[in-house]
């Protein structure tokens, strides 16, 4: 039986709006900058005129996926075409069984990927790409994880652009994000700001299925469902747990992490104070963050300061 995502939305503000809906960049080997689109995007009158609930379901499996570029990729434009996926299985941690964690990526005679096969190297919850020689002048790919929607369309979620003649590890995260926009699926989107007071999806501790509301005040609610056992013994949909986002936490996102040289935003989170070493919890773009970097820290709207990365795990980042 397929394993699925579903995440239902409910619109209970006074107007049509247009949602989208994202993941979280996976973390490269290498470090290269790293793009993501969109996976779908719908219009959603309110509920209460209409009781319409909006649904995007994806099917719970590793693709690896490799996509020929048709220029850089930009914000609002279509990542590439010609794409090709294959279903991969991610390496097991150190001990366990041999998985197909490997394919092997062509361009001539045309865009393939390999069969997926077993071999040493990535790193655990990681997958790899081999890709072949090729001369970036002449053509560049995008290379990265993508997902399956329930109705067999393949987008690439997130991705970078593929260096010849190298291996390229993935480690994708199952963290799933809404936002009220438009960005039709395949298109690239701005993940650090698009990110910023929307709803989340945390896949992670084994949650299936996300009631995700809009409020009429902006904000969200999202409720998330895991398959337990019901009190007559049946199977169903159970809600573990309530979760909020939005602009009821502006507040206590009170700390930002910098570029180091201080020009953009990378990620916002809370910290009870900015004296070095400070931990920052709550990061909402981890993924954009890398252990032993130097970043700029602190209040929102500053003062700033200079510190590195030291820790990082989850969404906590410890920079001193």
């Amino acid at each position: 039986m397929t394993t699925t995502i579903t995440i239902n939305v409910t619109n209970n503000s006074n107007s049509l709006q247009n949602f989208f809906f994202f993941q979280q960049p996976a973390s490269y080997s290498g470090g290269p900058q790293v793009y993501t689109n969109s996976l779908y995007s719908q219009a959603l009158l309110p509920y209460s005129t209409s009781g319409a609930v909006l649904t995007f379901t994806m099917i719970l499996q590793y693709y690896a996926g490799v996509q020929q570029q048709v220029a850089p990729p930009e914000v609002g434009q279509p990542s590439g075409q010609l794409a090709a996926i294959q279903a991969i299985n991610l390496t097991s941690a150190a001990g366990g069984p041999q998985t197909n964690n490997t394919t092997n990526m062509t361009v001539s005679p045309s865009l393939g990927l390999s069969v997926p096969a077993w071999t040493a190297g990535p790193q655990s919850g990681s997958f790899r790409i081999v890709t072949p020689t090729f001369n970036p002048v002449l053509a560049n790919y995008n290379a990265g994880s993508a997902v399956q929607s329930l109705s067999g369309a393949i987008t690439l979620s997130n991705f970078v652009t593929a260096q010849p003649t190298s291996n390229l590890d993935c480690q994708p995260v199952i963290k799933f994000y809404v936002q009220t926009g438009t960005y039709t699926a395949g298109t690239v989107m701005n993940f650090t700001n698009s990110s910023i007071n929307a709803a989340i999806c945390d896949a992670t501790p084994g949650f299936t299925t996300f009631n995700v509301t809009y409020n009429i005040d902006g904000t969200w609610t999202v409720k998330n469902m895991a398959v337990s056992q019901l009190a007559n013994g049946a199977l169903g949909l159970v809600e573990r747990s309530v979760n909020s986002f939005g602009r009821v936490l502006a507040d206590a996102l009170n700390a930002q992490v910098l570029n180091e040289a201080g020009t953009g935003v990378i990620s916002t989170g809370t910290a009870g104070n900015f004296n070095l070493p400070t931990t920052i919890t709550n990061l909402n773009n981890p993924g954009g963050l890398a252990v032993f970097k130097e970043y700029q820290v602190g209040p929102t709207g500053g003062p700033y300061k200079g510190a590195m990365c030291t820790a990082l795990a989850g969404t906590t980042g410890t920079f001193s």
